[in-house]
């Protein structure tokens, strides 16, 4: 069975396409990767579907089934709901969702088959699967987790009209236990602080995030912006993703209200109270809604099993995933690594095959992306700012480059699917080495200082330096880091005493674990800092073209790439 899952039209952002194949992921990548456009907002996925066709080695006629993250039944069953909630307090909203929402949904069904005819797929009516925006992100995570039981929890902006999902997975099947619909939304009230504080929405929430550990939450009170019973919550209108006339500018969303009470928005990159405090009450509010409403509606569930599967553009606050990880009642739990609306693609393929019958696989990595081949390396690598040579041993040879404190762009492989850089297409530094962070800032990354880097981490010292002996492959849990270890590795450790791993198997990726191997003969330390090699404002680099760019408008000392060492004249 050849199921192809793509997200591309109607999407307003993170269109990427996947393929299994007899219940096994073969390919999946996000549009922005091959286009070189960030999200890319708006574009269909033509380039994305391409790949994947050709990955798998997929003929159009060869596809058995289409599935789209996206229910227009769904869609067209809850905008008179969503509508009579909000007649009274967004009439603008309310009209739109009677009025423009029923073509908007019927346009985005035409481009869907108009994508299949552009590339001759032709199936049956009854294969084309249109799944429920967070039914695609729930199977994206518990269909792709291994469990055979397990309690699902999926939490975004909105999807059709629905916010959050609590279900069970059991036998491959999701029964929803409790649906929360617009416009009560936690994605969409934390993307309203993620503007405020000076970050774009859909982007920068992850600064937000990172800025919580300096600020004091106790020094700010949300409370009337939104409010939890445990049950359900409720997000005030007047606060979260205000329509036009209730903003201070027309086209971002930040509150008038907000400004009138806090003050302007923040601007810069620094540390400003009283900023600090809010990103901090905003993380709190957010931390403490979630968990009571787990516990809530997934109690039952998550002591008959111990599973948690997770998925939704707020699966990637790993400061969140900590509690959750420290839960009693999670003994196991699955974040998929493409928790964002790309994921969508991967979730929406693998519920149709595991409908139509497939057994679907674990998902045991995210290398689902381009591989390219030497020769395409040597003709990226001939320009004549650059000087490069085959290595015999590229893990040994980097490895004595970062142990001597240098900074090297490290590509190999197949490029990663979802936003984390895992070892494949990622710069690497010394986290031992003070000033180290601040060096690969001032080279490529021009972030905020205060934001720390990540590390990824032999397997085998997982439990000696994040005191737990569990597989985090793919930098979506945060943990404590043992004082043992917290002077050794300045560099990744984040002024709460976290960090956001990688754990890294002989299993999973080889080369990138025989290079950590290296590092750790050479200095003691088990441990690389390791963030995405990109620019700021730029996708993850997919092509060697697209390294050896980025590279050489870049500080970065190295870039290894396959089995060559390049620098600049």
């Amino acid at each position: 069975m050849r199921v192809l899952g793509f997200g591309g039209p109607g999407f307003l952002h993170d269109p990427a396409a996947a393929i299994v194949v007899d219940g096994k992921v073969v390919a999946a990548v996000e549009e922005e990767r091959l286009i070189r456009q960030k999200h890319a907002v708006g574009k269909p996925c033509l380039k994305s579907i391409e790949y994947c066709l050709e990955q798998s080695a997929t003929r159009p006629e060869e596809i058995d089934a289409v599935a789209f993250p996206w229910s227009f039944d769904a869609f067209n069953a809850k905008r008179w709901q969503y509508a009579f909630k909000t007649a009274l307090s967004e009439p603008s909203r309310a009209y739109k969702a009677i009025v423009k929402s029923g073509k908007q949904s019927a346009s985005t069904r035409k481009a869907v088959f108009e994508m299949l005819g552009r590339f001759g797929i032709k199936v049956a009516p009854e294969k084309v699967f249109f799944v429920e925006h967070h039914i695609a992100h729930a199977a994206s995570a518990y269909l792709l987790s291994g469990f055979k039981e397990a309690a699902i929890m999926s939490i975004d902006g909105s999807g059709e009209f629905t916010s959050t999902l609590f279900a069970e997975g059991s036998g491959g099947g999701i029964r929803k236990i409790k649906e929360i619909d617009l416009p009560d939304s936690l994605g969409r009230f934390y993307s309203t602080m993620t503007a405020y504080l000076g970050f774009d929405p859909n982007d920068g929430e992850y600064k937000l995030m990172g800025m919580a550990p300096y600020g004091d939450a106790s020094k700010v009170s949300l409370s009337d912006i939104i409010s939890c019973d445990g049950r359900t919550f409720k997000t005030n209108p007047e606060y979260v993703w205000p329509i036009r006339s209730r903003r201070y500018i027309k086209y971002a969303m930040i509150p008038r209200k907000l400004v009138d009470r806090f003050g302007p928005p923040r601007k810069g990159d620094g540390l400003e109270e009283p900023y600090t405090h809010i990103a901090a009450a905003t993380q709190k509010i957010f931390e403490d809604s979630v968990m009571k409403l787990m516990d809530f509606h997934l109690a039952n569930v998550l002591r008959r099993t111990g599973n948690l599967a997770y998925a939704g553009g707020c699966a990637l606050n790993v400061s969140l995933n900590r509690k959750l990880v420290e839960s009693p009642m999670v003994k196991n739990i699955f974040v998929q690594p493409a928790s964002h609306d790309a994921g969508t693609s991967l979730g929406a393929a693998v519920f149709a095959a595991n409908m139509l019958g497939d057994k679907i696989a674990p998902m045991k990595n995210a290398y689902l992306g381009p591989e390219y081949t030497n020769d395409e390396m040597i003709r990226s690598l001939k320009r004549p700012e650059l000087e490069y040579r085959h290595s015999s041993d590229i893990e040994k040879e980097v490895a004595g480059l970062l142990a001597s404190g240098e900074v090297v762009g490290w590509f190999q492989g197949r490029m990663e699917f979802g936003p984390r850089a895992l070892g494949n297409r990622s710069i690497l530094g010394n986290p031992t080495i003070p000033g180290t962070s601040d060096r690969i800032n001032e080279m490529v990354k021009f972030r905020e200082k205060w934001r720390p880097f990540c590390p990824s981490i032999l397997r085998e010292y997982a439990k000696e330096i994040i005191g737990r002996d569990m597989d985090a492959p793919f930098m979506t849990l945060s943990f404590q880091v043992t004082e043992k270890w917290k002077g050794r590795i300045p560099e990744v450790v984040h002024v709460d005493g976290s960090m956001r791993p990688q754990t890294v198997s002989g299993d999973d990726n080889p080369r990138f674990h025989r290079l950590l191997k290296h590092f750790f003969e050479k200095t003691g330390v088990p441990v690389l800092i390791n963030t995405s090699l990109n620019r700021r404002g730029e996708p993850m680099v997919c092509s060697p073209e697209d390294a050896v760019t980025m590279y050489l408008g870049s500080g970065l000392d190295y870039l290894a790439i396959g089995d060559f060492l390049a620098r600049r004249k």
